[in-house]
């Protein structure tokens, strides 16, 4: 630094440059191409030092940012803010975070709050199907039975079962068919076994008649043949007072008989054997007590009458009889095919043959084949007969009205089929003469006329 003349002063010498003030970086030298820097605080940059591709850096205390590098993006303008790419739209904006407790805002601690984040992405879902609703239970059948007796009796029957005429009837005609079953039965014997085991073999025949009146074989007997089951517990507690009220009216031991029940959509029940007492889970479970008791009535009046246990017996021992007639009837039918392939005159033979035959039996022994024909067509009539009684034994019990509302809806399922049949252009066939004959139980115009008398008493 130079300061001008002062005019009182001597003489001046030679005039020399001041020294540098420490840390002020040297001047150039005289006639250096390099100019001098800027004083310290100045805006202008330094230029590059020669040869230098890159730039100096300022000096200390210059607040001027260094240049950028070539090539290099500059920074965001706002730190934390998306950065924006060549090309790209504004960033996406995404909602908040739900809370994580309903209702409740959270709070974050001081500082810069956290930015919004998106959301985990959660796959659409199928909204579960709403449960489909149970089928409510059934309603039980009404319990309108009159327990005058509340599972008491006020007598006791002489006879817990009998035979009334209708068995001895059904006894009566199964005689033929017992004499031919014991002529199969003893020519098989003693013919293959010889005439000391033959006899042996027809006295076990014989005495096999007394299985009828054994518990288990008849209860095996209802199982595999009738297809009968136990009852579960809750139709032994639906069906055994209704059973108690039916016995004590009639004076019997409740325990004297089995009940079974078998599994079908009918309306029915059946006396089977000596001791068994069968009803279907229909008449269980769809009808009111009454009628169930009515029906358990009819039931047990086969039972007193001796029905049940008499047409077992006589099925049991006509039954080696019945399996030599179909035999032979298989035989002739077989004859008569294998006659008819070889000509007409062979078939007329074979007809011939068998005509004969019957004939020949008819003539020879018509005390045995006259009631065999006719053993069929009794049979069916004492059935009928015995479904009367049973009726009757009902109604004597004050099921009079009771039996007469199932036979009515007996009735009104026949006439539905009937008239299902006509809207279908379909006509149902009636049985003929002799197929009437042949049915066991009575219309049921027929058994509603019996109960008319009961009825009007208003028992």
């Amino acid at each position: 630094m130079s300061y001008p003349p002062d005019p009182a002063a001597p003489e001046p010498g030679p005039v020399y440059p001041d020294p540098p003030y420490p840390g002020t970086p040297a001047p150039p030298y005289p006639g250096s191409a390099v100019p001098a820097p800027p004083y310290p605080g100045s805006a202008v940059p330094a230029p590059p030092y020669p040869g230098s591709a890159v730039p100096s850096p300022p000096y200390p205390g210059s607040a001027a940012p260094p240049p950028p590098y070539p090539e290099t993006p500059a920074p965001p303008s706002h730190p934390g803010g998306a950065p924006q790419y060549p090309g790209a739209g504004a960033a996406p904006s995404y909602p908040a975070a739900p809370p994580a407790h309903p209702g409740v805002t959270p709070t974050y601690p001081s500082g810069p709050q956290p930015t919004a984040t998106a959301p985990p992405y959660i796959p659409p879902q199928t909204p579960p199907a709403a449960p489909t609703p149970a089928a409510p239970p059934e309603a039980p059948a009404p319990d309108d039975l009159d327990y005058r007796h509340a599972g008491s009796r006020i007598h006791v029957a002489a006879h817990q079962r009998g035979a009334d005429a209708t068995a001895i009837g059904q006894l009566a005609v199964q005689v033929p068919g017992f004499l031919v079953s014991l002529a199969v039965v003893a020519s098989f014997a003693v013919g293959i076994l010889g005439t000391a085991m033959g006899w042996l073999v027809i006295l076990a025949w014989l005495a096999s008649g007394s299985l009828v009146f054994h518990r288990p074989t008849e209860l095996a007997f209802a199982r595999h043949v009738m297809k009968l089951r136990a009852p579960l517990a809750e139709e032994r507690a639906r069906l055994e007072p209704v059973w108690r009220e039916v016995t004590a009216r009639a004076g019997i031991e409740a325990h004297t008989y089995e009940l079974m029940v078998e599994n079908s959509t009918d309306l029915n029940a059946v006396a089977a054997a000596g001791h068994v007492v069968g009803v279907t889970t229909y008449a269980l479970n769809e009808i009111p007590s009454s009628n169930l008791a009515a029906v358990l009535a009819h039931e047990l009046g086969h039972h007193t009458g001796g029905h049940a246990w008499t047409g077992l017996l006589g099925y049991w021992y006509s039954l080696p009889g019945r399996i030599a007639w179909a035999f032979m009837r298989g035989i002739a039918r077989i004859a008569i095919r294998v006659a008819s392939v070889f000509s007409l005159a062979a078939t007329g033979m074979v007809y011939l043959f068998i005509g004969m035959f019957v004939i020949g039996g008819f003539v020879a022994a018509w005390y045995i084949t006259v009631p065999l024909v006719a053993a069929p067509y009794l049979l069916a009539y004492v059935g009928r007969q015995g479904e009367l009684r049973a009726d009757r034994q009902a109604a004597d019990l004050g099921f009079a009205p009771h039996l007469a509302q199932v036979l009515h809806h007996f009735q009104a399922q026949e006439d539905a089929v009937k008239a299902q049949a006509a809207a279908q252009g379909r006509q149902l066939k009636e049985p003929g003469g002799l197929a009437k004959l042949l049915t066991t139980h009575p219309d049921n115009y027929t058994r509603l006329q019996a109960l008319e008398p009961y009825l009007q008493l208003g028992r």
